[in-house]
C-alpha cells in the first residue's frame, strides 16, 4: 500500500493523478491459471453488493457506494468490450451503464438521494452476479489487467478522451 502512496504523491507532483490497484509487476507476477486469492474476491464482492445496497435502501447512499456499482460494472464492459473474455449478447451491460449513468445524473440535478428503479436494481444484480463468477473462474493475471485497463479508460474519460459508447457522470 505504501507504494501507492508514494505513486500518488509523485503523481501529483508531476501534474497527473493516476493510481492504480494494479501495476504492470502485479500482472506479470499474477497467476496465469488461479483466480485472484479468496479474500480479495471477497473484499471487493463485499462492497460492490455493500454499495448496491446502499443505493437500494440507505437513507442517504454516498457517492463512494455509486462508484463501487459504477467500478463493477466498468470492470465488467472491460472483460466484454477490450479483453473480449466474455459476450453480453443480451444487452445488458448496457442497461446496467444506463442506469447508473441516470442515477448520478438525477442527484446531480436534484440533490434527491443515489437511487435504481426496481428494474434497474435487477439489472445491476444481474450484471454484479455476472461478475462475481468471472471474478472466480477467471485467473489472477485476466483479472489484474483488467482492472489496470480499466483504471486507464477511466481516466481517458475524465480527461476528455471518450470512445463513442462512454458515459461519464461529472463531480459525483
Amino acid at each position: 500500500m505504501k507504494s501507492n502512496h508514494r505513486k500518488a504523491a509523485k503523481a501529483k507532483r508531476a501534474g497527473r493523478v493516476l493510481v492504480t490497484t494494479y501495476g504492470l509487476l502485479d500482472t506479470l507476477f499474477a497467476s496465469p491459471d488461479a483466480p485472484i486469492p479468496a479474500e480479495k474476491r471477497r473484499h471487493q464482492l463485499t462492497r460492490m453488493y455493500g454499495g448496491l445496497h446502499a443505493l437500494e435502501t440507505a437513507a442517504q447512499p454516498t457517492p463512494d457506494d455509486w462508484r463501487v456499482v459504477s467500478d463493477a460494472v466498468n470492470l465488467m464492459e472491460t472483460l466484454v468490450t477490450d479483453m473480449r473474455v466474455c459476450e453480453d449478447t443480451s444487452g445488458l451491460l448496457a442497461d446496467a451503464v444506463g442506469a447508473l449513468a441516470l442515477a448520478g445524473a438525477r442527484h446531480l440535478e436534484t440533490g434527491a438521494p443515489i437511487r435504481l428503479n426496481g428494474q434497474d436494481i435487477h439489472t445491476i444484480r444481474a450484471v454484479l452476479a455476472d461478475y462475481a463468477e468471472l471474478l472466480h473462474t477467471l485467473s489472477a493475471r485476466t483479472m489484474t489487467e483488467c482492472h489496470r485497463r480499466t483504471e486507464r479508460r477511466v481516466a481517458d474519460i475524465h480527461a476528455g478522451r471518450t470512445r463513442p459508447h462512454d458515459v461519464q457522470v461529472v463531480s459525483i
